[in-house]
């Protein structure tokens, strides 16, 4: 019997809810979501957790308890002040054995650790004490590695499926993490808890409306604009495992149990079913990634799991490496390459601008919005490829927007500006409307300009623009 992933949580990890709910409000409503959590869990099918704690951290590669009976008494570093967390769990011994083969035939270092006084981390132990109280199920945890990036998270997910599946489990995947990880560095009132910036709240609720969509894969992909806005929990790692763990789409059933303050951080609660209805149309634009081969040097699909890597793998076709958060230039040989923040982050291989001296060059930029990817006036055609009706003017307008942000966060402006290129995917339709909404920003700047028609773009889109500036 083949296994299968039946549920996936976020759950907060911070001992607060756990040791002293009654000292804040915030955190006995944690305690209230935990149970809730724990209530829809155990009427589950499910017979193993696997969790992958953010406060469980490793330097080489990734390690899993596989001690069948660990017990001791651990005392968080932090808040120790709260009391001593004893604990006594049930490990799943020979899936943790299996997940490290799995791990190992993916191309990543991976290891058991069994002894006895082997510490287990708070989250791992906040997580299993609240949703796991008696031991009913079986649990592997797998440690954060702290060096590890998108790649390497992702093969880690993706190797636990493997495991399951292998196994023919039906394993409930439990991401111990915090959302915005800012915490307050004085005394607070517990009973004043707040999260901490304005900034990482309006952030956090961001990605918590769309979990509620069931968009888990959307929120993977803004793991890096949102650790650059709100100081996330290991970079959202926890979401790119949950992500690759589940299936990485949008296609699921989601609830927020819960979301409130811990010292600060945003603690959340999130639920993640499978859902039958059918899977929205979404562009996505991080890599892709099945076998690990270093930080630089990774695989793609097209190499079965166990198989022999190539002598000299390289990248997915089309894969877009990780963005730059930042809004500024960074050093790079030839000129200054440039990443926007305020711009949707590249389809492949390339930044949105390099400044060589007192020219900046773009990209190819289109109409899609940053973080979100959808695009204004709608795409030119659905997921099965299938046209669809589309407004060219809002697609402009939307694209120059966008090359308004990259030459902001370049120094430069749209008045600046003395060459454009742009493309059309249907000249005859799409010409006059383009043109219109072109001549309103920049008629005033006089820039040379070259129309081509072309018959598609790498994207459901209609219209691109690359562009010559001066800083």
């Amino acid at each position: 019997m083949s296994g299968k992933v039946v549920r996936g949580y976020i759950v907060a990890g911070m001992p607060h809810p756990l040791l002293a709910p009654e000292r804040s409000p915030a955190w006995q409503k944690l305690r209230a979501g935990y149970d809730r959590v724990r209530a829809e869990l155990e009427a589950t099918d499910a017979d193993l957790l696997v969790l992958y704690s953010t406060q469980w951290p490793s330097v080489i590669g990734h390690q899993l308890q596989a001690d069948p009976e660990p017990e001791w008494v651990h005392v968080d570093p932090e808040w120790h002040d709260l009391g001593d967390l004893p604990y006594r769990f049930r490990i799943d011994a020979g899936f943790a054995k299996e997940y490290e083969a799995c791990a190992r035939a993916r191309g990543l270092h991976a290891r058991t650790v069994a002894y006895k006084g082997f510490p287990i981390d708070t989250g791992s132990i906040v997580a299993l004490k609240l949703l796991n109280p008696d031991n009913r199920l079986p649990a592997t945890i797998v440690s954060c590695n702290m060096y590890a990036d998108r790649a390497e998270t992702l093969v880690l997910g993706k190797a636990a499926r493997d495991a399951v599946e292998r196994g023919g489990r039906r394993a409930v995947a439990v991401a111990v993490t915090a959302l915005s990880n800012r915490l307050f560095t004085h005394e607070i009132d517990p009973r004043e808890d707040r999260i901490s910036s304005l900034k990482d709240d309006e952030w956090n609720r961001k990605l918590l409306e769309l979990l509620a969509e069931g968009r888990l894969e959307d929120v993977a992909q803004l793991a890096r604009e949102f650790s650059a806005q709100a100081n996330a929990d290991s970079k959202l790692k926890a979401v790119w495992w949950l992500a690759s763990f589940l299936g990485q789409h949008n296609d699921y059933e989601g609830t927020v149990f819960e979301y409130q303050p811990v010292w600060g951080t945003g603690a959340a609660l999130v639920g993640l079913a499978p859902s039958t209805r059918p899977a929205a149309s979404k562009e996505f634009d991080e890599e892709d990634v099945e076998v690990f081969r270093g930080d630089r040097n990774v695989l793609s699909a097209g190499v079965a799991p166990g198989a022999p890597a190539p002598a000299d793998p390289a990248p997915r076709a089309g894969g877009a490496p990780a963005a730059a958060p930042a809004s500024a230039p960074s050093s790079a040989p030839g000129g200054e390459v440039v990443m926007a923040s305020g711009a949707p982050a590249p389809v492949g291989a390339y930044p949105h601008a390099r400044r060589v001296g007192d020219l900046l060059y773009l990209s190819g930029v289109g109409p899609r919005q940053p973080g979100t990817n959808a695009i204004p006036g709608g795409p030119v055609r659905d997921a099965q490829g299938r046209p669809q009706a589309y407004d060219a003017a809002a697609q402009t307008r939307a694209t120059i927007e966008n090359v308004k942000a990259i030459l902001e966060a370049a120094g430069s402006s749209l008045d600046k500006v003395i060459d454009v290129t742009a493309f059309l995917i249907d000249m005859d339709r799409d010409f006059a409307a383009y043109n219109a909404v072109y001549k309103e920003y920049f008629a005033p700047v006089g820039a040379t300009r070259t129309t081509l028609a072309i018959s598609a773009l790498p994207t459901p889109i209609a219209v691109e623009l690359k562009v010559i500036a001066l800083v």
